[in-house]
């Protein structure tokens, strides 16, 4: 069951990137020129894409709570597909804005597959394996940027104009895998442990009673067992009966079997107003909230904008196309196929020996050392006549640094608010895309190639990682 539904978790939110993310590579020359537009529009467009997954992130996590994470998962799908499908058709930067936004909307595939796999792992290791699946689909924003700059350079050598060619690669890789993505995870996965989403409350109470008969032991076909309080050594059980003719013993093993697999957790309860206004005043909700603002928020503006800081560093210094710069730029969201996941891994370390405050800590630290990045990079960049390899160099480890703390973060989300996981999973992906648009409007009034975008970043993700240390945590 486990096996089926990862794949479809991580993979829904892999394919939600192809469209997603891929106006970042096409934007630095065949977009920008096609549709003339200005610096400030093409940051006005990232912005707008990220508020749209901001408002849907936000609506999904409850619809999670309500549908299941799979059926949410397909019709995010579905629907982004459709915007996905009518890019082609824009001719104008306000044209470009209303697409992007509703595009947008596949980054709230994020919620789904981060409660989809939390239902299936145990807090011990819930870390890893949501920092594994986030960070496979997270890593489609890198592999987006090599696709789409490739397919667009192939559509040109085979004859389409620059106009035609950023417009048919929309229709021929996003909307198809989009929409075969979806109809898979419909068909393949399970929704929780128990089966049906309907049926997560319920604990697996329904096991066969062994009958022995004349020292052969068979399933009785009375499977209807009950939990029953230990009895006296010399009182006879109220499951136990002997049948006088035929010596027949009916045994309850209930007792004797577990309910579920030890590893699955069983603490959902029912959404309700007062359940979410508990959660929006607990302190506990804005301790990976906030700090996913300053990790995941900066990462989806890094990646929105990193094309374009190679473009405005090296286009006239070295001669590099959108392609290569697209290349360089595909390294920052690759990493996560190992970053991500080492994260979470660290997460279920520390956690082993110092409980929750050492996961809280762990994130802690990873901001403040990704805000140091940051910060150095973009002095680099601004006050040095900037060589390429320092340039990818600061990026890699900023990168990683940053991708780590994606991971940790949601190793320690489980532990606050377990009782809705979908909801919790829906404010905190929200409050990054937040992050996401905070830091997409410090690049917007920055000039290219954003050197000062870099460090004014790093400053803020640092002091607010060491403000977030006020926020206690319980011990497990």
């Amino acid at each position: 069951m486990v096996g089926r539904s990862k794949p479809r978790s991580w993979l829904g939110f892999w394919v939600a990137f192809l469209s997603w993310f891929a106006f970042s590579p096409l934007t630095p020359d065949a977009v920008k020129t096609d549709l003339k537009l200005t610096q400030q529009q093409i940051g006005n467009s990232n912005i707008v894409s990220l508020c749209s997954t901001l408002v849907v992130r936000a609506i999904v996590g409850p619809l999670v709570d309500r549908f299941g994470p799979r059926k949410v998962m397909a019709g995010l799908l579905i629907v982004g597909a459709i915007p996905s499908g009518l890019a082609g058709t824009v001719s104008s930067a306000q044209g470009l804005y209303v697409i992007r936004f509703f595009i947008g909307i596949l980054g709230g595939t994020f919620v789904p597959c981060q409660a989809w796999t939390t239902a299936f792992y145990d807090t011990s290791v819930v870390g890893r394996a949501n920092a594994l699946v986030a960070g496979w689909g997270n890593s489609g924003g890198g592999f987006t940027f090599i696709i789409m700059a490739a397919l667009y350079d192939r559509l040109l050598s085979d004859g389409l104009s620059p106009h035609s060619a950023w417009r048919a690669a929309f229709a021929i890789v996003p909307v198809p895998i989009l929409i075969t993505v979806a109809i898979l995870t419909l068909l393949v996965g399970s929704d929780h442990p128990n089966g049906k989403w309907s049926d997560r409350h319920k604990m697996n109470v329904s096991i066969p009673s062994a009958e022995i008969t004349d020292g052969t032991p068979r399933v009785s076909d009375d499977i209807e067992t009950s939990r029953e309080k230990p009895k006296l050594k010399d009182e006879r059980p109220d499951t136990e009966k002997v049948d006088e003719k035929k010596g027949a013993v009916k045994v309850d093993v209930a007792d004797a079997l577990p309910s579920g697999p030890p590893s699955i957790r069983h603490d959902s309860v029912p959404l309700s107003w007062k359940v979410t206004m508990d959660i929006l005043l607990n302190p506990l909700t804005w301790l990976p909230g906030l700090a996913y603002i300053g990790s995941f928020g900066y990462e989806l503006a890094i990646d929105a904008n990193l094309s374009n800081v190679y473009f405005g560093l090296y286009n006239e210094t070295k001669g590099f196309g959108q392609t290569r710069c697209g290349y360089l730029a595909s390294i920052f969201g690759l990493l996560n196929v190992f970053s991500r996941p080492l994260g979470g891994y660290l997460g279920d370390v520390v956690y082993r020996y110092y409980g929750v405050p050492g996961k809280k800590y762990l994130v802690l630290a990873l901001g403040v050392l990704q805000g140091a990045m940051s910060l150095a990079w973009g002095l680099y960049i601004d006050r040095h006549d900037a060589s390429l390899a320092v340039v990818i160099v600061l990026m890699v480890i900023t990168a990683i640094v940053d991708q780590m703390g994606n991971g940790a973060n949601f190793s320690l989300v489980p532990h606050c608010n377990p009782s809705s996981n979908g909801l919790m999973t829906g404010i905190v992906g929200a409050l990054g895309n937040l992050g996401g648009v905070w830091f997409a409007l410090i690049f917007r009034f920055q000039p290219s190639p954003f050197g000062k975008a870099l460090w004014i970043s790093g400053v803020v993700v640092m002091v607010t990682s060491v403000l977030l240390v006020a926020i206690r945590v319980p011990r497990k």
